[in-house]
């Protein structure tokens, strides 16, 4: 869903999308993203954008679409990175996926170390 209101705003006062992309802190591509509803606008970038064009964050902010995205699908390696998901660089992971792999992590870590006590033991032999 693109964000026209902001747009609207932007190119009313002439402001760039570089302009504002700087005031995020993020490259003028990924804002580029974020003003056509591709990517997500945070709370914290509503209002230091609302700051930058001088107005209330209620003129520029529109809701956020739910979109249903699969993070396996359509993966692309346009990126020369291999991490392009959905033409989007920036992919929220669901949090099970982030537990699972925490979870999978302590099991490496919990064979690291025993096959480096069993290398300590080998050592001493």
């Amino acid at each position: 869903m693109q964000k026209e209101k902001l747009r609207n705003v932007r190119k009313r006062k002439g402001i760039t999308q570089q302009q504002v992309a700087d005031i995020i802190a993020t490259d003028v591509s990924n804002y580029s993203r974020k003003e056509s509803g591709d990517v997500k606008i945070f709370n914290d970038e509503w209002e230091k954008i609302a700051r930058f064009l001088e107005v209330p964050v209620e003129e520029i902010f529109e809701e956020e679409e739910a979109k249903q995205i699969n993070h396996f699908d359509n993966i692309t390696e346009s990126s020369g990175f291999g991490n392009n998901i959905n033409g989007n660089l920036y992919c929220n992971v669901p949090e099970f996926l982030l537990e699972s792999q925490r979870d999978y992590i302590e099991i490496l870590k919990k064979e690291n170390q025993r096959l480096q006590e069993e290398l300590d033991a080998l050592k001493k032999k």
